[in-house]
């Protein structure tokens, strides 16, 4: 692997190991961004005086043998985090302007932890795409393919890690945000337990960083990488209660369910009973299946004790969109009533009676879990689909030839979603078109230790990243 693409704990080794500085990995990253981003676009808000301090002050840390985790590590951050000092837009123009003067805690946790924030990476409006494209920063290319969209909403968050940009990045997930980039990009995302990693400073403009975050259901935060453990090394960092809640509660994750794949004991999909999946994902899928029985992983294709998908994309899709109407713009939430938009407009017992289907779902969930330890899945039903600039309402998806409602696409974000499940998405292999493919390794709740671990074991025997041809 070329310098520009070794993972965070490579650079780290080597920074602790005084083989390189901090300033020296700022300027190179400095550099390719300079070099790379006029046709991708992934880093629009960029920090880079502030962030050659920060490495000046790391490599003098370094030197006195200072150990923080990420110390001395450039990286950037989503856009829609709060970075003091520099703009969060979501994407809405006249947003530029409004002052941040406190960092997301994630942020402050990252910051703690030694690393060097360059800047922060593009997103679609108010987070609500499958692209990386807003008015006030323009679009986002995917490296693979620039005709492509890197995916959203962490989209150029992604693009950044595939371009060799930086090794280590941190995004944001309700409905795929994490997992599709990484499944378009062909690098490691990991959607966290439903609040183990804290979201306060993860908001839109003008709303100020409080002492708590509201307990909102369905939104996370979490990493993403080039590799599993990257994305376990980020997790240490960032997981455990925010501030006021740290007075009387601790993390302790479990461990990995099993040491080896053989031990594994895994459901492997393919097709929603919504939505078909594309020939290219399918073959790729089940030559992964294959690989893992020959190692000795215990696959099986199909359970009783899976609950009805179709059941979760009804559920899910209803409080999703309850979610999205009540941050919508009023103008925006009088166009989805008067169209009877589904969801957007439910009522308070409308979100109570999907909540008590959520909850007999979780029920199902943990008798699943008592006999697998992994859901595998398709993120997507295809690779990174032709950038598509029109109304949401008005795109389709082409699945082997034949079109589907955009919004079809949700229903593989659902089953770890719905229920706050933790998902580790990883690359597995790369379409006759070149495009990247992942699947979603879903874990039992508050166990991200072991769809990680997954995720770091399929990597050691199959490969992971591969570089695009900048």
């Amino acid at each position: 692997m070329t310098p520009e693409y070794r993972t965070a704990g490579e650079l780290l080794r080597a920074l602790r190991a005084r083989e390189v500085s901090s300033l020296d990995l700022t300027e190179q990253a400095i550099a390719r961004i300079e070099a790379q981003d006029g046709r991708l676009n992934a880093v629009p808000v960029r920090d880079f005086e502030r962030a050659r301090a920060a490495a000046k002050a790391a490599d003098a840390a370094l030197a006195r043998g200072e150990t923080r985790p990420l110390l001395g590590l450039p990286m950037t951050v989503k856009e829609s985090f709060h970075v003091a000092g520099l703009p969060t837009t979501w994407g809405l123009p006249g947003t530029r302007d409004i002052p941040v003067t406190q960092d997301a805690v994630t942020v402050r946790r990252l910051r703690e932890a030694g690393a060097v924030i360059l800047g922060k990476t593009n997103v679609p409006p108010m987070l609500g795409d499958w692209q990386a494209d807003n008015p006030v920063y323009g679009r986002t290319a995917n490296p693979y393919d620039a005709a492509r969209t890197p995916g959203g909403s962490s989209g150029g968050a992604a693009a950044a890690l595939a371009a060799g940009y930086v090794a280590l990045e941190l995004g944001s997930d309700i409905g795929g945000s994490l997992r599709v980039p990484a499944h378009f990009c062909g690098v490691y995302a990991h959607k966290p337990t439903l609040n183990l990693v804290p979201r306060r400073g993860h908001a839109p403009p003008g709303v100020p960083v409080r002492s708590v975050d509201p307990d909102v259901d369905l939104p996370v935060v979490g990493p993403m990488a080039r590799s599993a453990a990257d994305l376990a090394l980020a997790l240490e960092v960032l997981a455990g209660p925010d501030d006021a809640e740290a007075v009387a509660y601790r993390l302790h994750l479990p461990p990995p369910r099993f040491a080896s794949l053989k031990e594994a004991r895994v459901l492997v999909l393919e097709e929603h009973p919504l939505l078909p999946t594309d020939t290219s994902v399918r073959a790729i899928i089940g030559d992964f299946a294959a690989g893992l029985e020959k190692e000795g992983c215990r696959v099986a294709r199909s359970s009783p004790l899976l609950p009805d998908l179709a059941l979760i994309a009804e559920t899910y899709l209803t409080m999703l969109f309850a979610f999205f109407g009540a941050t919508m713009p009023e103008k925006e939430y009088a166009e989805a009533a008067a169209a009877g938009r589904r969801g957007t407009t439910a009522s308070h017992r409308e979100w109570m009676q999907a909540n008590f289907v959520r909850t007999a779902i979780a029920d199902r969930w943990h008798g699943f879990f008592r006999e697998f330890d992994i859901l595998l899945c398709p993120v997507m039903p295809t690779a990174a689909f032709p950038h598509d600039s029109r109304p949401q309402h008005e795109r389709t998806i082409s699945i082997d030839g034949r079109s589907f409602p955009y919004d079809a696409q949700f229903h593989w974000a659902g089953p770890a979603t719905l229920n706050g499940l933790p998902a580790t998405a990883f690359p597995v292999g790369m379409t006759k078109d070149g495009l990247p493919v992942g699947l979603q390794a879903v874990g039992p709740y508050l166990e991200d230790r072991t769809p990680l671990h997954f995720a770091a074991l399929a990597e050691q025997v199959f490969g992971g990243f591969r570089p695009p041809s900048l």
